[in-house]
C-alpha cells in the first residue's frame, strides 16, 4: 500500500483555519531551518470544486508569514480576488501541477534544504540507512532536472513522476511532499530532512556503513505507512505540539 492510499480522517476544514494552519507550516519549515530565503513554497487547496490554492506571497521570509498574507490563485496562475503580492512562477508551475494531478494532494509542500538537496544530487538518493529513511522506502518518486520550473509544460511530467507517492525527489534541486493534510505534508518533509541528515552524517564518516537487509527495511515501511500498532497518519499527533510551540515563540502567525 501505497502513502497515498492510506485513508486519514479529516473533516473539512474552513478557509481561515486553513489559512492559519498553513502560516504555521511557514513558520516551522523556517524554526527547523528547511527555509530558502524568500523562495519554496507551501501550498493548499481551498475546498470547493474551483481547484483553488493558497500560496506565499514572493518576497516574504517563511518567518514573516502569517494567515492574511497568502494570494489565492488558481490552476493557471490567476489571482483570485485582489491582492497587491505576486507569486513565484516557479513555485506556481510545480504546486499547480500536483494540485491538478493528484485529488488527493490538499498540502503540497517544497524545499531547497541542504541535507534534501545532497541527496538528491546522489545516484543512490535516500537509503534506508536510519529508521526515519525506512518509511519512505518504496514510496518516493524522482524528477529529473530540467532547470528552473517555469515552462508549464513541465508540469505533466512531476505528475508523471510523483505517480501515486507523496515524495517526490527533484534532482539537483530539493524535494517536495504532499499531504492529505498540511500537518501530514509537513512531517513527511520533517523527517525526509532528518533521514537525510542522518545519512550525510554517516556516509561522511567514511566507514562501511550497515544497511538492513531488504525485507526488514520492506517491513518497516509497510508498518509506517499502513499504521500498525499505535502508528498514525503522518502530524496527526505531533502537530497539537507544534502548535504549542509556535504560540509559545511569536503567536503572530495567527494574524
Amino acid at each position: 500500500m501505497n502513502m497515498a492510499s492510506t485513508s486519514v480522517p479529516t473533516n473539512p476544514m474552513s478557509e481561515a483555519d486553513l489559512r492559519v494552519q498553513l502560516a504555521a507550516c511557514y513558520r516551522l519549515v523556517a524554526h527547523f531551518g528547511m527555509d530558502d530565503l524568500i523562495y519554496n513554497h507551501i501550498s493548499v487547496r481551498l475546498p470547493g470544486p474551483d481547484h483553488h490554492f493558497l500560496i506565499n506571497p514572493y518576497g516574504l521570509l517563511f518567518s514573516e508569514i502569517n494567515a492574511s498574507c497568502f494570494v489565492k490563485i488558481d490552476l493557471d496562475g490567476n489571482k483570485i480576488g485582489t491582492s497587491d503580492h505576486q507569486v513565484n512562477r516557479a513555485g506556481f508551475v510545480i504546486h499547480s501541477a500536483i494540485h491538478s494531478g493528484r485529488e488527493d494532494a490538499i498540502c503540497v509542500l517544497h524545499t531547497h534544504s541542504e541535507a534534501a538537496t545532497a541527496i538528491s544530487a546522489l545516484e543512490g538518493g535516500l537509503l534506508p540507512v536510519s529508521q526515519f529513511a525506512m518509511r519512505y522506502m518504496g514510496h518516493m518518486g524522482l524528477h529529473d532536472y530540467e532547470g528552473v520550473a517555469i515552462d508549464t509544460d513541465e508540469r505533466q511530467r512531476l505528475i508523471d513522476d510523483i505517480g501515486p507517492h507523496n515524495v517526490l525527489v527533484l534532482r539537483n534541486h530539493g524535494v517536495l511532499t504532499v499531504g492529505r493534510t498540511i500537518p501530514e505534508a509537513f512531517i513527511l518533509m520533517y523527517y525526509f530532512e532528518k533521514a537525510a541528515r542522518v545519512q550525510l552524517m554517516a556516509q561522511s564518516a567514511g566507514a562501511r556503513i550497515a544497511l538492513p537487509k531488504p525485507e526488514v527495511s520492506d517491513k518497516a515501511a509497510r508498518q509506517f505507512n499502513d499504521h500498525h500498532g499505535d502508528i498514525l497518519a503522518p502530524g496527526s499527533r505531533e502537530w497539537p505540539a507544534f502548535i504549542r510551540l509556535l504560540d509559545r515563540l511569536d503567536p503572530s502567525y495567527r494574524d
